[in-house]
């Protein structure tokens, strides 16, 4: 059962995080930004972001193929450089230790992201982090019909 609505309790701050999502989805690719936002809330377990975000993907023209290889992304052949490095660091930011970002995640990003890009990328990764936290802690739950 669902605990409370943040977007009722604290309409400001829910508006603040969808200023932060309206900024990622201008500003980083669809399909990566999807794939990113699908990793992180497996990582995080918000079944209802995983549910949101894999419809969307679907209605974006990602293959299911693609979508159920999230889980396994470093087994799976289905996924280029950018998209790679994206997903690591997806998982690294998402399970920050008190190490952080590993020099070699964060360099094999580099490598092939643009220094904005990369910002945007962090900024996106973070913005579902706040997500999936709120969804988790909320106990979202996804429609019983999609």
């Amino acid at each position: 059962m669902q605990r409370m609505n943040p977007a009722e309790v604290a309409p400001q701050a829910y508006k603040a995080v969808m200023g932060l999502e309206k900024y990622v989805q201008t500003n980083v690719d669809r399909t990566v930004l999807e794939l990113v936002k699908l990793r992180a809330s497996m990582i995080n377990g918000c079944a209802y972001c995983v549910d949101m975000h894999s419809r969307d993907a679907l209605a974006g023209g990602e293959s299911s193929q693609r979508l159920f290889a999230v889980s396994t992304w470093r087994e799976a052949p289905f996924f280029d450089e950018r998209e790679r490095a994206a997903l690591a660091l997806t998982d690294a930011v998402t399970r920050l230790g008190e190490h952080g970002v590993p020099d070699d995640v964060w360099n094999d990003a580099a490598k092939v992201w643009s220094e904005k890009e990369l910002a945007d990328l962090v900024i996106a990764i973070a913005t579902i982090n706040v997500w999936n936290r709120i969804g988790v802690t909320m106990r979202l739950e996804p429609p019983a019909q999609a």
